[in-house]
């Protein structure tokens, strides 16, 4: 018992000392400055790392987006957002000059009009017209509006489909099965009908496929870009095409020896059109009753629908006779000549000299002249004599020289390559390098 109260007081003996000490001025100085310190340190560390947080809560700034309508016009836009006349001008002149933009489009243009805060005026226009550009209008100064175009960043993937021709399908079908978009669809009918028919050469389990561009802004699809291979098991043998861009700038697609693969003439100017009669040398002609040749190929087609040249060349005749009704004939080049008969009218501007591109529509599928009903006689004419336009030999366009074609056989093994990654493992992300990109936009 006495040791216990020994212990006891000692203790206490202990914590009385230890409490003079920090009673000790210079002592309690110390731990006040520390203490001081450390809340000062916490304090700048809270305020530098919930800074953004802070800031956004506190944000004021105000938009108004105003979609573009038919009969708008800036000025009118302006005008409803409190613009007075002289900044108006100020702000078109300026838009005009440096951005070269002079046109709202109704239905694709959009304006946001930003303001500090909701009572402040107008110090920011932004004009959204394109996914891949804008055009921003500060005001800089009092009565001072510059103007900036923006580009905004394209995020460029590719993107590989595959399938194969159903029982009873078509091509447009089955590749919409596939998954393939249409727009990208339509731009292989357009390729391929250098090579085959699409209505007679359409089997069942035949396989095919496409790698394309998928352009993406902010991890959002906004559209697809261009066709980089397409692949067909035509009846003739597979068919096969790349996209490559020449060290000048210019593209073109090339099969799998690096030789042209666009003809100078379409097989089928209409796409998917059903041929109604062939090319034949004794048919018996629906009107006369008697049989004689049928020199070129009638394609199924309403009326009004868009007849395109099959190749780039100059128009030689803009008629009407008795036999082809409405006609126009086109030289291609010292070889090659297309009629297109029939046609309910021409197309405005095309006239007998007039030098058409590929593609451009020359008139529409009528049924004038000796004609049963509504379609497009196509005939293809070779030096001079009339041949079959679904088997004569087409030359290519563009060939590549040696050199080029040493650079298109290592561009078409990367897309091979890239083309059974994606077969292999279809969720991963592929993306052009930054001068493969800025080459495929030309």
């Amino acid at each position: 018992m006495k040791k216990a109260k020994y212990i006891i007081k000692k203790m206490n003996a202990g914590l009385v000392k230890s409490c003079k000490k920090v009673s000790d001025v210079n002592v309690l100085s110390r731990i006040i400055m520390w203490i001081a310190i450390a809340m000062v340190v916490i304090a700048v560390g809270v305020v530098c790392f919930y800074k953004p947080a802070r800031d956004a809560v506190f944000s004021t700034e105000t938009h108004t987006v105003v979609s573009v309508k038919s009969g708008d016009t800036l000025s009118k836009l302006l005008g409803e957002q409190g613009f007075a006349m002289r900044d108006i001008d100020i702000i078109s002149k300026n838009l005009k000059n440096d951005a070269d933009f002079t046109t709202l489009r109704a239905g694709r243009d959009k304006i946001d009009f930003v303001r500090p805060n909701e009572n402040a005026p107008i110090s920011k226009i932004i004009i959204e017209n394109g996914p891949w550009n804008k055009i921003e209008v500060d005001c800089g100064t009092p009565d001072t509006w510059q103007c900036q175009k923006i580009e905004i960043a394209r995020d460029t993937r590719i993107a590989f489909k595959e399938g194969e021709i159903a029982q009873g399908s078509s091509f447009y079908l089955s590749a919409m099965d596939a998954g393939i978009p249409e727009g990208i669809i339509l731009d292989v009918y357009d390729l391929l009908a250098f090579e085959m028919d699409f209505e007679r050469d359409i089997r069942a389990g035949q396989k095919f496929y496409v790698l394309y561009e998928e352009n993406f802004a902010s991890d959002k699809k906004v559209d697809n870009g261009h066709i980089l291979a397409v692949s067909f098991d035509a009846l003739r043998g597979n068919v096969q095409m790349y996209r490559y861009v020449k060290p000048d700038g210019h593209s073109g697609y090339y099969d799998e020896n690096g030789n042209g693969a666009i003809k100078s003439l379409k097989r089928t100017p209409i796409n998917n059109a059903k041929i109604t009669s062939k090319f034949s040398g004794s048919r018996k002609h629906p009107v006369l009753g008697y049989t004689r040749a049928h020199k070129g190929v009638d394609f199924r087609a309403p009326t009004g629908t868009p007849i395109p040249a099959a190749g780039s060349g100059r128009v030689i005749a803009k008629s009407f006779n008795r036999g082809h009704g409405n006609f126009v004939k086109i030289r291609h080049n010292g070889t090659f000549e297309t009629l297109y008969a029939h046609m309910s009218k021409f197309a405005k501007g095309v006239n007998v000299g007039t030098v058409v591109r590929q593609g451009q529509i020359i008139g529409y599928a009528g049924s004038t002249g000796m004609s049963t009903g509504p379609h497009l006689h196509y005939e293809v004419i070779k030096n001079g004599v009339h041949v079959n336009p679904m088997t004569v030999k087409l030359p290519a366009i563009d060939n590549l020289d040696a050199a080029n074609k040493k650079i298109f056989m290592e561009k078409k093994a990367q897309l091979d390559s890239t083309i059974k990654s994606l077969k292999d493992n279809p969720k991963q992300i592929v993306r052009l390098n930054d001068k493969e990109e800025k080459k495929s936009k030309k």
